[in-house]
């Protein structure tokens, strides 16, 4: 048998003798000629094969073996995996990719049931319920390429800059950062675990170890009863935390040089392709993002006619919106970083201004959503502990995390950031659950 070949390596291979696997996409068996659209994970090829529907009565082996074929493929159902041998013709009549393979021979390596449990118009449950399936489509296959390449440019950013990956635990013995959004479970009939909700304790321990800058790309957990389009009860988070920062603005001009740096690896290796599937033209972001306060973002937002309803001070899904809006129609801009925040509404180990309250934090905002909170830290134990007491939290549930403090540790200040909302709102996608390859939500545990 011959070696086998991807789809996208055909057009660039002389004519002659290949072997090529994929899954059947379509089947046209007309009376003469029969057409097969094969489909691998790099793209599809026309398989042609002249239908031999009968034997007449001086029939030979090779007529038989013809029709035996011609039959074979007659009862091929759509989704079965199968290696085809063939002749390779080059023609720029073939509308798929200018080729074509004559079959020779065929060989099923797994047949599926002849009818599809979900079609195009089927809903996003039902899609998810056939995941698998529903993953087959190439605008599908598209997404998980795009974040390959997201995720690998954002490594080859920060390791060319000397940062340290870190793997977090995901089991915890207490909060990362609330008593609230856990999942709890037994451990060792002992004492109760956690999932973790961040990585964010264990990112600042590796300042106080020196490590300087990490990053870490994993799962994180968070029992939320959320059932809207960007949330989720288990999604990857891209995190990173430096040391030495002068304040929060380090933070936020490392993540807007990764985004800008990563997205644009994603422009140069997928942006036609995008363009194509899914009518989104994606561009590299201009440096430096915008910036504004959030109560001038607020003073924005009412002089459009929008009322805010949170009585937090903060800005509500539509509010975010509406700056976004702002932002592209005066800078031209996707992203836009919301900075200064009171520290009512923010994490206890934010670091606070002394002169204004605010903490020294942003969120970003992306195409009109927040996917990134990233803040300098409160290095200084006592108040780190004093600010844990005004949020209502047990500082002796803390300890482990106050000991990172007490034996010195630099300056510092990172992200949290969602890999999949940073998908959706790339590629103009409706829902999260559409650019994460097993979604959980409150309702979804399979498959």
């Amino acid at each position: 048998m011959s070696e086998r070949v991807l789809v996208n390596q055909l057009q660039a291979l002389p004519a002659g003798s290949v072997s090529v696997s994929g899954w059947v996409e379509t089947v046209r068996d007309q009376k003469k000629v029969q057409f097969v659209i094969l489909r691998d994970e790099t793209g599809a090829v026309q398989l042609v094969n002249p239908a031999t529907r009968e034997l007449g009565e001086d029939a030979d082996a090779a007529a038989e073996a013809a029709l035996a074929l011609t039959e074979t493929i007659s009862a091929l159902s759509t989704g079965t995996f199968l290696t085809v041998t063939g002749e390779l013709k080059h023609d720029e009549r073939v509308k798929l990719g200018g080729v074509e393979i004559k079959i020779h021979a065929l060989d099923i390596a797994a047949a599926a049931n002849p009818e599809t449990p979900i079609a195009a118009d089927s809903s996003v449950d039902k899609r998810m319920d056939w995941r698998f399936l529903d993953l087959r489509q190439r605008r599908n296959n598209l997404i998980f390429r795009v974040q390959t390449t997201l995720e690998h440019a954002m490594r080859t950013y920060w390791i060319e800059r000397d940062y340290i990956e870190i793997h977090s635990p995901k089991l915890m013995s207490s909060a990362s950062e609330s008593n609230a959004e856990l999942f709890a479970l037994e451990y060792f009939g002992e004492q109760t675990a956690y999932l973790a909700q961040s990585p964010q304790f264990f990112k600042q321990m590796a300042q106080s170890a020196g490590f300087g800058k990490i990053f870490e790309i994993g799962d994180v957990y968070r029992a939320d009863p959320s059932f809207t389009s960007r949330h989720a009860t288990e999604f990857t988070s891209i995190d990173a935390e430096i040391s030495w920062i002068d304040s929060h603005e380090d933070v936020a001009r490392m993540q807007e040089e990764l985004l800008a740096f990563s997205i644009g690896a994603v422009v140069a290796k997928h942006g036609a392709e995008i363009e194509e599937l899914f009518g989104v033209v994606v561009t590299a972001p201009t440096v430096p993002f915008p910036r504004i306060p959030l109560a001038e973002a607020r003073e924005i937002v009412a002089a459009r006619g929008y009322v805010i309803p949170r009585t937090d001070g903060d800005l509500d899904p539509e509010g975010e919106r509406q700056i976004s809006a702002h932002v592209k129609e005066t800078y031209g801009h996707d992203f836009v970083f919301i900075t200064d925040y009171p520290h009512e509404i923010r994490a206890f180990y934010h670091m606070r201004d002394e002169e204004t309250g605010l903490t020294k934090s942003y969120d970003l905002l992306y195409n009109g959503v927040e996917i990134t909170t990233g803040a300098q830290r409160e290095h200084r134990v006592d108040i780190l502990v004093e600010q844990a007491k005004q949020k209502g939290l047990d500082p002796e549930h803390l300890e482990f995390y106050f000991d990172f403090f007490r034996y010195g540790v630099p300056p510092h200040g990172g992200f949290g950031m969602g890999l999949a909302r940073v998908l959706m709102l790339m590629l103009g996608e409706s829902s999260i659950r559409e650019v994460t390859y097993l979604f959980r939500g409150p309702t979804r545990l399979a498959p």
